[in-house]
């Protein structure tokens, strides 16, 4: 058995003590949050290995992925501590990170000097073309188990739930 495997076993187990101990506890709810936890630290355990052979981190690669996928290769920090949800100083250290690396660079708007804009460099987009097939494989293999339909449910519960979350966050 894996460890995931039994993690989720144990998960079983507790939340099913913890419903006879306490009846209300909704338990499905529950359960769902916790193998959405524990499967979303694997994703980011599998991912983070992915990525230090390029001496990269999440944070990292997440921003030079918004920027590849830009039309223009561009954003603002503003709209990047909003995407990668990073604070604006963890931003400047990716920035730097990978500004240092030649992959992205800063400087002026053309539309307003005083803005900052951080744009993909063709290094950067040479980087991406090269790092991210070896990746595909992987990713498919994760989902293998899912139909079309599958994923294209998954995909439509997930962001039933990611409006839900916004719900409690407009709630505070």
């Amino acid at each position: 058995m894996t460890r995931l495997a039994k993690c989720i076993d144990m998960m079983d187990e507790g939340i099913d003590r913890m419903s006879r101990i306490i009846p209300q506890v909704p338990a499905l709810e529950a359960r769902l949050c916790r193998l959405m936890a524990m499967v979303g630290c694997t994703l980011d355990e599998e991912l983070e290995s992915k990525l230090k052979p390029h001496k990269l981190n999440h944070s990292e690669f997440l921003t030079l992925m918004i920027l590849y996928s830009r039309p223009d290769g561009s954003s603002t920090p503003g709209e990047l501590c909003e995407f990668t949800s990073q604070g604006a100083t963890n931003m400047t250290r990716i920035a730097n990170a990978l500004a240092k690396r030649g992959l992205i660079s800063r400087g002026a708007s053309d539309e307003d000097r005083r803005r900052v804009v951080i744009r993909i460099c063709p290094a950067g987009r040479e980087f991406v073309q090269k790092m991210l097939p070896p990746m595909f494989p992987r990713l498919v293999t994760m989902f293998a188990d899912f139909s079309e339909t599958d994923k294209r449910t998954f995909n439509r519960l997930l962001r039933k739930l990611a409006a839900g979350l916004e719900r409690l966050r407009a709630d505070h």
